[in-house]
């Protein structure tokens, strides 16, 4: 008997179809001599610490660092029956087909569970790219023997650890420290998490610090025999600040006098004509850009929605890559994905039609492709009616992107006619399209802009065909008054390419070249999940329809934690470690060994800090959320008589009461001699739902 072990029920309903294996039963399909069932994900968890130990349920300073001498997981109560069924399978069969996704996580999702039935007849791997039957059929035809991509386990197994060491120790530890300063909220940290919030910290602090400076542009209207134009005044080093611009009012009036009404020469008239390649296929993080920048729709959002296009609706590949790169072999299926697509929505006959499938773009790499490729449409039949609003439109998104690959360049003439004035220099750009190509598909021409700016405009105008030495005249001029702008606030999809690109901020070549080829920090797959955990602890919370602030406990986080925890360098060097692992160059062992050596150092080196009192948390308001207020008497903060901490207005069984903000370090508590009940904004949770918080904050994953 052979058991396929799938990720998701929907996956194994895809591949028992094309095995002909559908019968169903409860938990799993069967077929004769196979059976395929599924895992919904993690069966199992890392326990929480007090699995551990009895002691280290609270969180106090004195059982920190928390070390396993031996690592445990558990079964998560909600799967407890899927989990039961899958190992009364796994004693019955001679070998075990693993088809969770193809990577890392899909690795260890099959494998934990694998070692914790204590299964030990024959593996193979399933490798799948994409459900539909095609695809499906291809991986079967060609399973990989079990121990190729066993060493996957092993780096999967080494991050989570790591990540637990990381995110339950120093979480814990900022987080004693903080309601020590006041704040009752939890303060995650975690490998990837950490270094994701300092961007935004970094940002905000930026902006807020940022002193916008006045400069000027002198705007000319240069007569020539053939034609007018606008062009602008190119200063001289002399009279610019450190990016070329003109912050001297009086230079630029006093060239402006020099020139008006004077004639001049063309130095230079050249035209190029440029050809742009189409963009190439999606991968998750452009996708989650494009569609935070064109819908306003959040990281997790298009995660969820890329996912129901794979697993509901068969309609695009695996979703989850990093890769926007396609294999050589793929290119001979485009006519049936063509054909699909014109089956499935007669609205794409004509950009089909004008596709020509011997076009060969870069996209065809197989030098690039990594773990998975590009996310594209896939051969299967089906319908968009059926499918939701932002199903349809990432979907569209997706499709025209493959569409693109088969329409010639985008080309268009790039002219710049420079003159010379009064011994002033000034320049003219000027753009005409001449053949569309794939803008025809995904749009981005100037018959598709509703709106562009003035500058844009001047850069793209239709310019009259001067040559060199030609004599212009300045007609008119004028003077244009301007404020250098302060960078924008992140938005979800922005922080995501931040993520992505943070190499560009490691002064190291060698771990800035590690963080390019990995892609940054996090994963295609976690990165959505890291910013909602931010937004969840009101760490970061969101402006309006995009933007993301941080926090003032955010701030004194970042603040307060050691570089090498918030430096996205650390990442690198942990990622460079997990490949090592992954392709049998590298030991769990030792990676682990040096993890438990770094966390013990930084914890020491907090509880030093916290001895000597220096701590960034210090009068840190309350997190509102938490729903617990701090207390004022005439206007100053109320303090606890035993340490001198400020005392947060609580509500247990019997009704409010005043705390130390310092607990459990101190356990002082106070009366509340308040008439009347806090408002709904300062009203603190009852003692049960607070557990409840509590439990949450551990045994919630934080390592991010």
């Amino acid at each position: 008997m052979i058991l396929y072990l799938c990720e998701k029920p929907s996956q194994a309903r895809d591949i028992g179809r094309v095995l002909g294996v559908t019968s169903r039963r409860d938990g799993y399909l069967e077929g004769s001599d196979i059976q395929v069932t599924w895992c919904i994900g993690h069966l199992l968890e890392m326990i929480v610490p007090d699995g551990y130990k009895p002691e280290w349920k609270s969180w106090r300073m004195e059982t920190l660092p928390m070390v396993p001498d031996s690592w445990k997981l558990d079964v998560r109560k909600s799967v407890n029956k899927q989990y039961g069924i899958v190992r009364t399978l796994l004693k019955s069969v001679d070998e075990v087909v693993l088809a969770t996704d193809a990577d890392r996580e899909g690795e260890t999702i099959g494998r934990e569970v694998l070692d914790r039935c204590r299964y030990r007849g024959r593996v193979s791997r399933l490798w799948l790219s994409a459900l539909d039957d095609a695809s499906i059929k291809k991986a079967l035809s060609a399973k990989l023997p079990g121990e190729k991509t066993l060493p996957l386990y092993h780096a999967g197994m080494g991050r989570a650890r790591a990540d637990w060491l990381v995110g339950m120790n120093l979480s814990r530890v900022y987080t004693i420290l903080g309601r020590q300063g006041g704040y009752d909220g939890v303060l995650t940290v975690g490998r990837v998490q950490t270094p994701t919030l300092k961007l935004v910290v970094d940002r905000d602090r930026q902006i807020e610090n940022f002193k916008p400076v006045d400069f000027y542009e002198l705007l000319v209207i240069l007569k020539a025999e053939q034609g007018r134009f606008v062009a602008t005044w190119q200063p001289y080093k002399k009279n610019c600040d450190d990016v070329g611009r003109c912050i001297d009012k009086k230079v630029i009036e006093g060239v402006m006098a020099k020139v008006i009404d004077q004639s001049g020469v063309v130095t230079k008239a050249e035209t190029k004509r440029v050809k742009e390649s189409p963009p190439l296929p999606l991968e998750l993080s452009t996708l989650q850009q494009e569609a935070s920048r064109r819908w306003s729709l959040g990281a997790k959002r298009v995660l969820e929605v890329a996912q129901a296009l794979y697993e509901k609706h068969k309609a695009v590949t695996y979703p989850r890559t990093d890769c926007r790169y396609l294999p050589n072999n793929q290119f001979k299926d485009a006519p049936s994905i063509l054909s699909a697509l014109v089956g499935s929505d007669p609205t794409l006959t004509d950009i089909v039609q004008g596709a020509d499938v011997k076009l060969r773009s870069k996209a065809w790499n197989d030098k690039k492709i990594t773990a998975h490729h590009g996310i594209i449409p896939t051969t299967a039949r089906v319908n968009p009616a059926a499918m939701s609003q932002d199903e349809s439109r990432l979907y569209d998104l997706i499709r025209r992107h493959y569409i693109a690959q088969f329409y010639p360049a985008f080309e268009y003439d790039r002219t710049v006619i420079d003159s010379k004035v009064a011994q002033e220099r000034f320049r003219a750009t000027g753009r005409v399209e001449r053949v569309l190509g794939w803008k025809n598909v995904i749009g981005g021409g100037n018959q598709n802009k509703k709106k562009i700016s003035k500058d844009q405009q001047r850069s793209e105008q239709r310019l009259p065909p001067v040559d060199k030495d030609d004599p212009v005249v300045v007609e008119k001029a004028k003077i244009e008054e301007k404020k250098t702008k302060p960078p924008p606030r992140f938005a979800e999809g922005t922080l995501i390419a931040a993520m992505k690109n943070v190499g560009r901020l490691v002064e190291d070549k060698r771990l800035r070249k590690i963080l390019r080829e990995t892609s940054g920090i996090g994963t295609e797959a976690t990165r959505a999940s890291i910013i909602e955990n931010l937004l969840n602890r009101k760490l970061l919370v969101q402006e309006g329809k995009k933007n993301l602030v941080s926090q003032p406990a955010a701030r004194a986080l970042i603040d307060m934690l050691p570089h090498s925890v918030t430096d996205p360098a650390t990442t690198a060097v942990w990622e460079q470690a997990l490949d090592d692992i992954a392709t049998g160059d590298g030991s769990l062992d030792g990676f682990l060994g040096k993890s438990v050596t770094w966390i013990n150092r930084l914890v020491a080196n907090v509880k030093e800090r916290d001895r000597l009192g220096i701590s960034q948390f210090a009068n840190l308001q309350p997190d509102a959320s938490i729903q617990a207020t701090s207390v004022a008497e005439n206007g100053e903060m109320k303090q606890c008589p035993s340490c001198g901490k400020a005392m947060l207005r609580r509500k247990g069984p019997k009704g409010y009461f005043l705390g130390c903000s310092g607990y459990p370090n101190c356990k002082s508590t106070m009366a509340d001699n308040q008439d009347e009940k806090p408002t709904a904004k300062a009203t603190v949770e009852t003692k049960k739902p607070r557990k409840r918080r509590k439990k949450r904050a551990e045994t919630t994953s934080v390592a991010g």
